[in-house]
């Protein structure tokens, strides 16, 4: 899913939103969660879909204790994302399932750039990404290996047909005990060429601390990439590091 902080944010929110259950209570069948984030930067994969702007967010997601999920995900972009439209909808559908120490999960997401069709008659701007993610805990900390594939499909074209994408990913999170803060480090690699990429293949990482208090989230991140990439009106370089802060409410 389109994340800011990525796995920072996600382990943020399941801190807060998780009820604590006395040991005679029996888990509930199915639990909602949810939250809203305001970020001073949307970046997807190191590069800024916001021409380096504030974004809003908003996710929420139904889970049954079989292991199988459906989230929505929102976030404001800007118009050289998706042809003029400003929004992006991510759909999700997953099944999850922890073997010990160790969580598999995999699933299917889904991208919507609502308005973008009716900007650019015909335009094809929404794509399919199944994925899958293999994490495991070593006390306070949880190392996961992720990868995330986009089949061929015009909407991630660069002009010369229709082109598919792989993103692979290894990202490092947890708490420092007794205190509430959380701390997360993400490598991943894009391989193109695609519009996910815009060219070449590229190499993205970021660094990052969230502090909870109640049901509010303060994030910090670091995040950069080893390309050079323009924003079309702006001319701003979207993929350059920089610091990136957000402000979230978990329920």
């Amino acid at each position: 899913m389109r994340t800011s902080f990525g796995p920072l944010l996600g382990l943020a929110l399941t801190i807060v939103s998780t009820p604590a259950l006395a040991q005679e209570e029996e888990a509930p069948a199915v639990t909602v969660t949810g939250g809203a984030t305001v970020v001073s930067d949307y970046r997807f994969r190191g590069i800024s879909q916001t021409d380096k702007n504030f974004a809003v967010q908003g996710t929420f997601t139904v889970a049954h204790k079989s292991g199988f999920y459906a989230t929505v995900w929102g976030s404001t972009v800007d118009e050289y994302v998706a042809a003029g439209g400003d929004q992006e909808i991510d759909l999700i559908a997953g099944f999850k399932k922890t073997f010990g120490g160790t969580t598999v999960d995999v699933g299917v997401l889904y991208y919507y750039y609502p308005g973008a069709e009716q900007i650019i008659p015909g335009y094809s701007s929404d794509f399919f990404e199944p994925y899958i993610g293999v994490s495991h805990t070593f006390g306070p900390v949880t190392g996961k290996v992720s990868a995330a594939y986009a089949p061929k499909s015009a909407a991630l074209s660069i002009g010369t047909g229709k082109e598919d994408n792989l993103y692979v990913a290894f990202d490092l999170s947890g708490g420092i005990p007794n205190t509430p803060v959380s701390l997360s480090a993400h490598l991943g690699h894009s391989y193109g060429p695609s519009f996910l990429t815009i060219g070449k293949g590229y190499t993205d990482w970021n660094v990052g601390a969230t502090y909870t208090w109640k049901n509010l989230i303060f994030g910090v991140s670091y995040v950069d990439t080893n390309k050079a990439l323009l924003g079309p009106i702006s001319g701003k370089n979207i993929s350059k590091g920089g610091i990136v802060g957000s402000v979230g409410v978990a329920f």
